[in-house]
């Protein structure tokens, strides 16, 4: 009851017309608006990923309560310092479950599925992965620490709330204060660049201000070309969910080494070992 997403449904959709018919009443020859079938996958990869995270959410809150009961510490859920203790835990910790998830090809494997989209839209955002998995253990810290299982789920919707709202080319940069603190669409479009300059930047979910800390901040300046470096060109969303795991199998078998392997799976998403590269084949996806 603590997890808002599927509550939220209602307002996603009736957000993602809003902002459709906005393009079709005023359009802007700079930017893509929307094309239906990517809009279907991204819409198709969101409920599949409600669908899934039903019965997983049952996992994770128990993993969160196992801890939570083993813990010395239990914060007092009526002490507003706690939930703003919370905020900024909560931030903190997505940040780097982000930023692993773009830096670690395996766990890319899995987040990758969020920016196979060429378009930037609210429909984006829907567009989630069905290998949620790998996000278990970066919230166990804060159980540990002695927030609530329900309290860190409630505040993990909240911030993918947020986030939502930030998928939108419709939004231009706003006032200067905000943008140094916030996340915001001019932000989050730069995490969505596959432009060279653009890579790896912008990892936060409510606040930008951890980019700024750990120098992986970068502004939105140049116009932004939105997807993968080496996009899938599919709609077919269960090809969206699974092809960098068949290029990281593939990957495997053709490694020569476990050096190579554990690479194939341990290193960046473009990672290749040095042979390869002096031979100019690209393994890459």
């Amino acid at each position: 009851m603590f997890d808002l997403i599927a509550h939220a449904i209602p307002v996603f959709v009736l957000c993602l017309a809003l902002e459709a018919i906005s393009f079709r009443l005023r359009p802007d020859d700079e930017q893509l608006g929307y094309q239906f079938r990517d809009a279907r996958t991204s819409v198709l990869m969101g409920l599949g990923s409600v669908v899934i995270n039903l019965g997983w959410k049952l996992v994770v809150i128990a993993a969160y309560a196992a801890v939570y009961l083993a813990s010395p510490l239990h914060l007092p859920t009526n002490n507003p310092l706690t939930w703003v203790a919370l905020f900024f835990a909560e931030d903190f910790v997505y940040y780097w479950y982000h930023r692993t998830h773009h830096t670690v090809r395996m766990l890319w494997a899995s987040h990758v599925v969020h920016h196979s989209s060429e378009f930037y839209n609210l429909s984006t955002a829907l567009r989630q992965s069905w290998t949620p998995f790998s996000a278990l253990p970066y919230w166990l810290p804060l159980a540990l620490l002695g927030f609530p299982p329900w309290m860190i789920v409630l505040q993990q919707s909240i911030s993918l709330l947020y986030q939502f709202f930030i998928h939108t080319e419709r939004v231009g940069t706003l006032w200067r204060p905000v943008e140094f603190v916030f996340d915001t669409p001019s932000h989050h479009r730069v995490h969505h660049a596959s432009n060279e300059h653009y890579l790896d930047r912008n990892y936060g979910g409510i606040l930008i201000i951890w980019d700024r800390i750990f120098g992986t901040f970068r502004p939105e300046a140049e116009a932004v070309r939105y997807g993968l470096t080496k996009n899938i060109d599919t709609f077919n969303p269960l090809r969206v969910a699974t092809h960098e795991f068949t290029a990281i199998w593939r990957d495997l078998r053709a490694a020569r080494t476990w050096r190579h392997r554990a690479g194939h799976l341990l290193r960046g998403p473009g990672w290749m070992p040095a042979e390869a590269r002096a031979g100019g084949v690209d393994t890459s996806v």
